[in-house]
């Protein structure tokens, strides 16, 4: 910390650059944007970690920084504040100086405290690149979830008993910065806990069948509730406003500070899990009929080759013979039907899931797939997952296993990002090109339970 004559110092010598009331974020950035009076409020009184950059319009360094620092604002967004203080206004340039900014640009990541006003606040030192900036966030997100264990859920149900609980099974023994940013949200409104699938009495007791699962127990005599949506901080924030109002400092698109908690669902006298727990589209009346699954085996064909080599995750299923009903051998049936299945009621409850292909032996990327990665075709169907963009391939396997809850099962862990993944073989999908892609920021799943 410097002593106050430097603060003087540097307050002189900001108060002696001339004025330029245009910062480098528009109303439009997602980078939040302060002044010296909205910086307690938002930054130093916020439960949520903090990084805020000082900087000068002028500044050529600041300008550099700008598109790295938007990227990491969208990648933290929901999860923690990134704002910025224009350090040539002259309403900022005394507060500037007393947080003891020297040089532009000045990164400096805020953490709450126990003390309420008094955060930690320190230099952010790492690279200048969107992927250092949210490394080094997320890894000073507070966490305030229990982890529970057969031992000890039933005490900590027990505490404050008409406050509402939200649990999370999961396989991981880590805590996601999800997670732990959910229960910031909801900081003293819903208390959170996170079981592993190990604590087998705790995961029998609520009828746990897949992982990530999260339940919510309302308190008092309500029965528990899952969460059957979309793995991401949005919908579930809205779905635990069902339950409990977000904190007013809630990131993202929390609810209006003036809006009433939803009436909560009716309840359930078993959880069932993400997978299976599917909420109706709002538009479907609940008089009408749910869409009957459409027909085994209808998925579209890929391409005679993968066209778009920087894609996303996809599904292949890769098929022995042409792919005609009569050629196809009872796994490949079952594998086709429970993946069409899966893409289905997925499609009726709104939610985004990998596009997924049948691929027939007939097809040249089939071959090429098959060979690359290692795949006997004499093992008939193979069901595969395929990131070109990042490079990597996850197989399915599952000793000819290819029922809907065991595939619907791997494909979830990819979206939640579990399980190990292989490196793609370069060239194999339309040439991967890692030099230029290691120039790009990588982004952070962070919405990942």
């Amino acid at each position: 910390m410097l002593p106050p004559s430097s603060f003087l110092l540097v307050a002189s010598l900001l108060a002696a650059v001339p004025a330029n009331a245009d910062g480098i974020y528009t109303k439009k950035s997602p980078v939040l944007q302060l002044n010296a009076k909205t910086y307690g409020s938002l930054i130093a009184n916020s439960n949520h970690t903090s990084i805020v950059e000082f900087y000068a319009p002028w500044c050529g360094h600041c300008q550099n920084l700008k598109p790295a620092y938007e990227k990491a604002a969208q990648n933290l967004n929901g999860l923690a504040k990134v704002a910025a203080i224009n350090c040539d206004e002259d309403e900022n340039k005394p507060f500037c100086g007393q947080m003891g900014v020297q040089g532009f640009p000045t990164l400096k990541i805020v953490t709450p405290s126990k003390k309420p006003g008094k955060p930690r606040v320190e230099d952010y030192q790492g690279a200048r690149t969107a992927k250092g900036i949210v490394d080094a966030v997320v890894d000073r997100i507070p966490n305030h979830v229990k982890r529970a264990t057969d031992k000890d859920l039933d005490n900590w149900l027990g505490q404050n008993e008409e406050r509402p609980k939200a649990i999370l099974f999961t396989e991981k023994g880590t805590t996601s910065s999800l997670i732990r940013a959910l229960a910031i949200d909801f900081l003293g409104a819903i208390d959170v806990a996170q079981v592993r699938n190990k604590e087998t009495s705790s995961v029998e007791k609520f009828g746990v069948e897949q992982f990530p699962t999260l339940v919510v127990v309302p308190g008092g005599d309500a029965e528990p509730t899952v969460y059957g949506g979309e793995l991401k901080k949005q919908p579930i924030l809205e779905f635990l406003s069902q339950f409990a109002e977000a904190n007013p400092d809630a990131t993202g698109k929390a609810a209006p500070a003036d809006s009433k908690p939803k009436s909560k669902p009716k309840p359930k006298t078993k959880p069932t899990s993400v997978a299976e727990e599917a909420e109706e589209p709002t538009a479907t009346p609940e008089s009408k009929p749910v869409e009957a699954p459409v027909a085994p085996r209808h998925l579209p064909s890929l391409p005679p080759n993968l066209s778009k080599p920087r894609s996303n995750t996809c599904v292949l299923a890769l098929l022995p013979g042409t792919g005609a009903d009569e050629a196809l051998p009872s796994t490949a049936t079952d594998a086709l039907s429970s993946l069409a299945e899966i893409a289905h009621k997925h499609s009726l409850r709104g939610v985004n899931m990998f596009p997924v292909y049948a691929v027939p032996e007939t097809n040249t990327a089939s071959k090429t797939l098959r060979t690359a990665l290692g795949l006997d075709a004499s093992q008939g169907v193979e069901i595969i997952a395929v990131n070109a963009r990042r490079g990597w391939w996850r197989h399915y396997s599952a000793e000819g296993e290819f029922g809907i809850t065991a595939v619907e099962s791997w494909i979830d862990a990819i979206r939640l990002g579990e399980g190990a993944k292989e490196k793609l073989p370069e060239g194999i999908v339309g040439g991967t090109e890692p030099e230029a892609e290691a120039e790009k920021p990588e982004e952070v799943e962070h919405d990942e339970l």
